[in-house]
């Protein structure tokens, strides 16, 4: 099987797909929901219900709080108990909706049937039909990322998409959720492509599986073969660390780079989508069904039973790990993801939410911090970095606050993979101190780019001296993304090896682009 693959950096982390095997079963009602009104990138979603209101599975309990946000409907019937805050995983407080269970009434208008609907059997369904179901579904982008997937398929008129491609690599260890819905939904999955593909009016899907994954690639090329659909692909990839990175994939299946930020995949003719998404596409168009529950993996070496669960929003860490036995004995760390990106969390009542893929709790042998020692200059982290930046660099400027020098240094093109803490050999906290110094430049820009233009000058008067309150100029980095032109989509119906070591004619430094 020919693979393909991403052409910089990269590591290979131990699998540890404990899961694998495990059919995805429905997890129990929580006694108690706490769902959070920032499921998503963007503007808390807000509010639509108040203490005493009554919901069913599927009722709106808070509208879209603005352009780049959601709306958030009920995962369980009963009454509404608290409107207030609640913790998540990253320890803070966020708007949060508390609703008691009683029973499992839903919405009459969610067709829970298990007939497979087929796009060809709605001809009615326009593009701008579809995004708007999407839209009011509240479906987000369900690999981690979050994003509002109706904007992904609205591109600035400075950009034309001309592919969709599907993310089922779940290339970061532990996780199997993806996994286990491509084999379980490989049908509805082709459909949600399908209905991908039309709402953003492009005539060619790809979907990319990483190689360890054999048997949802074998079954899902099967059925786009019995199907007779010409134009959606499987692409088999290469297994690699961060193959899943949304820029990666598009490197790997359709071999174009995408530019620094603010420079997205569109912006090279491609749109990405998680294939959790593409499934709570299907069932948002098809099924009239909001997003209220996902495909979440519970796992750890040392959990009694690794599983799947098909999990309601607002469902607690907790109740799900004593499904899987409990807790295991002494100090454990429980991450909200997996080991690679995922976040430590500091308390078992934080609740799943849209992007929750994976629950991993850690041994303390596993996750206990090996002592830091100092740099030596071995530049591996460089090597493994897959967006061609220089993370010792970075991490220091961090630490010592030297943000002008870390923003001149893309610092905002770090896709927080982990790959430079992984295979340093000090153990070093790179991406801790990276995290740091991206986040602070990020505001720092929001601020520049909203602060007021300085007053001009008057005719013969000198000019203003700089000081506080005067607004920095944009700099390159900052300003608006236009492609020249976008090339067409080369058919990537003939996979190519790629060679292990990358030649410097083979790419271009995404500094240059």
């Amino acid at each position: 099987m020919k693979v393909r693959t991403f052409r910089l950096g990269g590591v290979h982390p131990e699998e540890n797909k404990l899961s694998n095997d495990a059919v995805t079963k429905p997890a129990p009602l929580p006694k108690q929901a706490v769902l959070l009104m920032t499921q998503h990138i963007g503007a808390p979603a807000k509010p639509v219900v108040k203490e005493g209101d009554k919901v069913k599975v599927g009722t709106l309990i808070a509208e879209a709080g603005g352009f780049v946000s959601a709306p958030v409907h009920s995962s369980v019937s009963g009454t509404v108990i608290k409107v207030g805050e609640a913790v998540d995983a990253v320890g803070a407080n966020r708007p949060a909706v508390y609703i008691k269970v009683e029973g499992d009434e839903w919405e009459p208008t969610i067709d829970r049937s298990d007939k497979l609907e087929t796009l060809e059997a709605h001809p009615e369904l326009t593009p701008e039909e579809i995004v708007n179901r999407i839209k009011n579904a509240g479906i987000v982008g369900m690999g981690g990322a979050c994003f509002p997937t109706f904007i992904k398929l609205c591109p600035p008129p400075t950009a034309t998409a001309e592919c969709i491609i599907i993310n089922g690599v779940e290339c970061e260890p532990y996780i199997t959720s993806d996994y286990r819905l491509m084999l379980e939904k490989a049908d509805e999955l082709i459909e949600g492509v399908k209905i991908l593909m039309k709402g953003a009016k492009v005539n060619q899907g790809y979907i990319g599986i990483e190689e360890n994954k054999p048997a949802a690639i074998k079954l899902i090329a099967e059925k786009i073969a019995e199907k007779n659909i010409t134009n959606i692909e499987v692409v088999p990839l290469a297994k690699k660390y961060p193959q899943g990175g949304e820029k990666q994939l598009v490197d790997a299946v359709i071999r174009r780079q995408v530019p620094a930020p603010p420079a997205i995949p569109v912006n090279v003719g491609a749109i990405v989508q998680n294939a959790a998404t593409a499934y709570a596409v299907y069932e948002a168009v098809m099924k009239n069904k909001p997003l209220f529950e996902r495909y979440t993996t519970v796992t750890g070496k040392q959990i009694k039973t690794p599983s799947n669960y098909l999990v309601r929003m607002g469902t607690s860490f907790q109740e799900l790990i004593d499904l899987c036995g409990g807790m295991p004995a002494g100090d454990n760390k429980v991450l909200a993801g997996g080991p690679m990106m995922g976040r430590a969390v500091n308390t078992l009542d934080v609740t799943v939410g849209k992007g929750q893929n994976c629950i991993t709790v850690l041994t303390d042998a596993d996750a206990k911090r090996k002592e830091i020692d100092p740099c030596i200059r071995c530049a591996k982290c460089v090597g493994a970095c897959p967006m061609g930046l220089e993370p010792y660099l970075l991490a220091t400027c961090s630490s010592k606050k030297m943000w002008d020098k870390v923003e001149a240094e893309m610092i905002t093109s770090c896709i927080e993979c982990g790959s430079c803490q992984f295979t340093c050999p000090s153990h070093r906290p790179l991406l801790d101190n990276i995290r740091v110094g991206k986040s602070t430049v990020m505001g720092i820009i929001r601020s520049r780019n909203a602060a007021p233009a300085p007053a001009p000058a008057k005719s013969g008067s000198a000019p203003a001296p700089a000081g506080k309150g005067t607004a920095k100029p944009m700099s390159t980095a900052d300003k608006p993304f236009v492609p020249t032109s976008i090339p067409t989509v080369k058919p990537a119906n003939k996979p190519v090896n790629l060679p292990a070591g990358c030649k410097p004619a083979d790419m271009k430094s995404l500094k240059s682009i």
